[in-house]
Order: structure tokens, then C-alpha cells, then sequence
């Protein structure tokens, strides 16, 4: 296998960006803005690929003009797949060309559903993966095999590393730049972003409310239990709501949302407790009691094992004053 993932910092790295049809324009541009810099030209070679030479749609409408193809991805140390129009299936010289550069060694890295064009190549089977929470779901759906984390920001597999939506992108892209020349390159492309250098891969992302992905008897259970989330309702009162045992409830809970029911029941209040915490005229206490919390002490330690920062910090960066 060719060493790709050399640590030699004098080494000329070559990364390519794949544009596939509709890809997402922020997430084409964010490893243009990380890698393609001119501080960064004597440690960087940066390639937009498609899979053909010629126009390119992306999703906000914009036609780009793509002069190489997929072949660039034979000298590659690092390939890039951004957002993309996931209805338009990746096409087979794609998925070859990534399967191929996987087998050499080269590291590969999607954003937001770009995971989706991992997947299709099956990269991803057996180890763990995230993409744009709106999307995780379907993305653990089409690809079993593939161990989908909806929460949080990436996912660093060593070789194959994903992360979640649109801005997570930025926090990959300074992640791989940061393994490849050290913090202090990453800092000083992260203070010309005006972003932090560091937010953990672990990092939650936010968002709104956990998914069901489906109708049926469970999912109809599971929304009146959504719309009585902050009274004290159990997962036994769910199972029967839906007239089924919780071993049963437990079974399809976990196929519907990727959760056992339980930790369904407290993301869901979690989400109400975020929805809350917008509001400047409550306090922490009312907002974990009108979340189904009953104290800001137990609303403080379930918000941060879901969150991974605590109500406080998330008040501070989507309430009214951060806005």
C-alpha cells in the first residue's frame, strides 16, 4: 500500500475536492479556503475534480466549470467530498475511482452528505460516520452497514473521516490541517477564518429534535409521546400508548430513530429544553422544569451527556444576545 499519510511536512500534499452534481457551495468552498491558500502553496496542491471535465450544477443554482476528472484522484493524498445532490446517485466511475484511491491508501474525507458517496463505495462499512443531522438518518437507512452518529461534528477513522453539516466542515478541514503541518498552521488559518481553531470532533451538533423517520403505529406513539415529554411519562407508558411491549417498543424505537427509547424520551426533552433556553425570559430552573428536567441540577448533567456543553454555553450561542 503507498504511504500516503506520510508525516513528512516538506512534502507537497495533493488534495482533491470532488464536485458532484449539486454539489453544496459552501461545502465546495470550505477545503478551497482551509488548504488552497497562498501561505499554504509550498505544502499544498489543491485540484477540483468532477467526474468529467465540463459544467457542474451546484445547489444554490451557480454552473461551475470543472477542467479535471476523477484520474486526479491516482496522485492524491487527500480526497475531499463535499454536500451533494444525494437523489442524483454517485455514478460507478466515481465510486471506482474512490474505492481505488481507498485501496492505495489515500485519505479520504467527506462533508455534510458527502458521507453518502463514501458510503455508495462502501468505505464506510463497519466503522463509524456522520453527515448533516437532517440527513443521518436515511444515511444509517440506505447503508446498514455504516455505524451512523447523528451528534457530532466528525469522525476521525484514521484514513476515512466524515463530518456532519455545512460549517463542521471548517472543523475537518483545520483537523486534517492540523495532522498534517501542527496546531500552529491550524491556528493561524483558523484566525484568518475568524473561527475557532478547536472545537472537538465530539462537540454536539445542534440539532432541533431527535428523527422518525416513518408512519406506523410505533412513530405515531412516539409523537404523542413528544407532545407529553415534559409530563412524567416513562417508556412503559410509550409501549403501551402503541400497544406493544417495551422489548418490542425497544426493537422498532431503535429502527425508527437510531435510539433506544429511553435515551429518545431525553433527547426529545433535551431539544424542548434548547427550545427553551432561546427564550431570555426564562430562567435555567423554569426551563428544566417546563422541559420534564424538574431541576436545573438534573437538566445540567442530562443536557451536557447528550450536548457535550451545558445549558449555559448553548443560552450564550443561540439566544437573542447572540444573534
Amino acid at each position: 500500500m503507498m504511504d500516503t499519510m506520510r508525516n513528512d511536512s516538506d512534502s507537497l500534499r495533493r488534495v482533491v475536492v470532488i464536485a458532484l452534481d449539486g454539489v453544496v457551495d459552501l461545502d465546495l468552498a470550505i477545503p478551497l479556503q482551509v488548504f488552497a491558500r497562498r501561505d499554504l502553496s509550498i505544502r499544498y496542491e489543491v485540484v477540483v475534480a468532477a467526474e468529467r471535465p465540463g459544467l457542474v450544477s451546484t445547489a444554490a443554482g451557480l454552473t461551475l466549470h470543472v477542467d479535471h476528472d476523477v484520474s486526479e484522484l491516482d496522485e492524491a493524498h487527500t480526497v475531499i467530498v463535499p454536500g451533494f445532490n444525494i437523489a442524483s446517485p454517485t455514478s460507478d466511475t466515481v465510486l471506482r475511482a474512490l474505492r481505488s484511491a481507498h485501496a492505495r491508501g489515500v485519505r479520504l474525507a467527506s462533508i455534510c452528505t458527502g458521507a453518502f458517496a463514501l458510503a455508495a463505495a462502501r468505505v464506510l462499512d463497519g466503522t463509524w460516520a456522520t453527515t448533516h443531522w437532517e440527513q443521518a438518518a436515511e444515511l444509517a437507512r440506505t447503508y446498514p452497514l455504516v455505524h451512523v452518529d447523528p451528534d457530532v461534528l466528525y469522525v476521525d477513522n484514521g484514513q476515512v473521516l466524515t463530518s456532519a453539516g455545512v460549517t463542521s466542515g471548517i472543523d475537518l478541514c483545520l483537523h486534517m490541517l492540523e495532522l498534517d503541518l501542527g496546531a500552529q498552521a491550524a491556528l493561524d488559518v483558523a484566525r484568518s477564518l475568524v473561527v475557532p481553531r478547536h472545537r472537538t470532533g465530539g462537540q454536539a451538533q445542534y440539532r432541533p429534535s431527535p428523527l422518525i423517520n416513518t408512519g406506523g403505529v410505533i412513530a405515531e406513539a412516539l409523537i404523542w409521546a413528544s407532545e407529553h415529554a415534559t409530563t412524567l411519562l416513562t417508556v412503559e407508558d410509550i409501549a403501551k400508548r402503541a400497544h406493544v411491549s417495551v422489548r418490542s417498543l425497544h426493537r422498532h424505537c431503535l429502527k425508527l430513530t437510531g435510539y433506544p427509547p429511553g435515551e429518545w424520551l431525553l433527547r426529545e426533552r433535551v431539544a424542548i429544553a434548547c427550545r427553551l433556553l432561546e427564550d431570555p425570559t426564562l430562567t435555567v430552573a423554569a426551563v428544566a422544569a417546563q422541559s420534564g428536567f424538574g431541576s436545573a441540577a438534573n437538566m445540567r448533567a442530562r443536557f451536557n451527556s447528550i450536548m457535550n456543553t451545558s445549558p449555559a454555553a448553548y443560552r450564550q450561542a443561540f439566544g437573542p444576545s447572540s444573534r
